[in-house]
């Protein structure tokens, strides 16, 4: 339920990344923002519940581009590992889960991004052994109960990390190799059958909560899956997202098994379209930033994770030069360790700096905040209503305590929020006009059941998914042996990426 008519007043209204800061005041109706004036302009109007933003810096909500639910119970899992050797620890890490512990997982998800003054998310989803439309409709109602919006979009691959990388399992040490290749993807019909079932019957309320698609590598998918993926996503208007170019072993064997670049490949198969997204994208050329660009993809930068797995830097202002459109992720919690958007606008501005000496190619601030703002409303389909405040936006609001050491004294609230925010002033959350954070306090979860539930589900887990934790430690060096010789090889995307 929607507040009908709220007056938000009082505030320091930063409307975008484009806008400088000022006083002003914000009427609500029916959940969007209606108008945006002067303070104390509407102060004659009656029948408005009144939301008091005195010191308060007023802005609009981050939307998180790209993450992983489930990565919620799996906080703390994952060692200080590459990435393939994360996808091979996976189902130890998200294994053995019923349908309980996909809704508590979203739950911890929704409930961290919400506190932190994030109210939309793209949640690649997993379940194991493949999507069912229960499990999805278990994440979304979690969702729905939170009161966040979402994409929820199932992960799938009709090809396991070793039928992808066949040279790795020949890599292997024989006990090793054994084990390793009884590895399978799940029935691709079955998972694409139970995706076109949860969209014809899809019981929520698709301006909150949505369903998705997202086939998950491409060198995970055949061809033929991934066509299909995108046939569902034409056919039922589904925001679909992939993993692209993420580690280097991805793109050197992308060129070698398809004889061109991994974004040249999913064009040639028909892939590219403004409903993609491309989480990671760090592996790519300025030719492919170019493909990208002129189909209407939006490339998610995730530089947490990134840094986490050792992946590489995105090189995102050679996306922004080229036109290509930039959203921000903060990947999985058990990836990047935080859910925290806060976090990874000031990486994202940070990271440019490390890339050249020249200033005025570095990310400011305002790109910051638009990137995880409007650009990643756009990844969940909602990039006409989501991202800034202004008339006929949905009012989808974060208040900042203006009292917190960073913003004393306050000289430029665009670039103190960015450079220095952390989500600790984050005092009051509206989803569509709605309270879901007041104080600091989320109001629609109880918190301290949360933490029991999550604590007593993860301990259960890990003692399910102990003998899989097991064989993930021991296939560990090999796995990153491999990986740190690929990273050797040369191969042609790195000579278009050198000129």
């Amino acid at each position: 339920m929607t507040t009908p008519r709220l007056l938000i007043h009082g505030g320091l209204v930063l409307p975008d990344g484009e806008t400088q800061a000022r006083p002003a005041d914000l009427l609500i109706i029916d959940g969007a923002i209606a108008e945006i004036g002067a303070p104390g302009q509407f102060d004659a109007f009656e029948g408005l519940q009144r939301l008091d933003a005195s010191d308060r810096l007023v802005m609009p909500a981050w939307v998180n581009g790209h993450t992983h639910a489930h990565g919620g119970l799996g906080r703390g899992a994952v060692a200080d590992t590459g990435l393939e050797g994360f996808l091979a620890a996976s189902p130890s890490i998200n294994g053995q889960r019923g349908l309980d512990d996909l809704a508590l997982s979203a739950t911890l998800t929704a409930a961290e991004l919400l506190k932190k003054g994030c109210t939309a998310l793209f949640d690649m989803t997993s379940e194991f052994p493949l999507p069912t439309v229960a499990g999805l409709h278990a994440v979304a109602h979690a969702y729905d109960t939170v009161g966040i919006r979402a994409v929820v979009a199932p992960m799938m691959a009709d090809r396991s990390l070793y039928q992808a990388y066949p040279e790795l399992l020949d890599s292997l040490p024989a006990s090793l190799k054994a084990q390793a290749a009884q590895a399978r993807a799940a029935d691709p019909e079955a998972c694409l059958a139970n995706v076109r079932t949860a969209a014809q019957g899809w019981p929520f309320d698709p301006t909150r909560v949505r369903l998705g698609i997202a086939p998950t590598i491409p060198l995970h998918c055949s061809d033929a899956f991934m066509q299909n993926c995108e046939q569902l996503s034409a056919e039922f208007g589904l925001p679909m997202q992939i993993h692209l170019a993420e580690s280097k072993q991805q793109a050197v064997f992308g060129e070698q098994r398809y004889g061109m670049s991994l974004v040249s490949h999913l064009k040639r198969l028909g892939m590219l379209s403004e409903r993609l997204s491309v989480a990671h994208s760090i592996w790519i050329s300025d030719d492919d930033i170019d493909q990208l660009a002129a189909a209407g993809v939006t490339a998610i930068h995730n530089p947490l994770s990134n840094l986490r797995l050792g992946s590489g830097v995105a090189p995102v202002r050679r996306m922004l030069e080229r036109g290509l459109r930039v959203g921000l992720g903060s990947d999985g919690a058990n990836t990047s360790d935080t859910q925290n958007l806060f976090e990874v606008a000031r990486l994202a501005a940070y990271l440019s700096r490390i890339v050249g000496s020249d200033e005025t190619r570095w990310v400011n601030a305002g790109e910051a905040l638009h990137m995880g703002t409007v650009n990643s409303a756009h990844a969940l389909g909602w990039g006409d209503r989501l991202g800034k405040l202004a008339p006929g936006y949905q009012a989808d609001i974060v208040l900042l305590d203006l009292a917190q050491p960073i913003y004393v004294p306050l000289r430029h609230a665009l670039r103190q929020l960015v450079h220095g925010e952390n989500g600790a002033a984050v005092t009051h959350v509206l989803v569509g006009g709605r309270l879901v954070v007041e104080h600091g306090r989320l109001l629609t979860v109880d918190e301290a059941a949360l933490r029991r539930k999550a604590q007593a589900a993860a301990e259960r887990l890990d003692a399910l998914n102990a003998e899989g934790r097991t064989l993930a430690q021991a296939l560990r060096p090999w796995i990153g042996a491999f990986c740190c010789g690929i990273s050797e090889r040369p191969f042609h995307l790195q000579r278009r990426l050198a000129g």
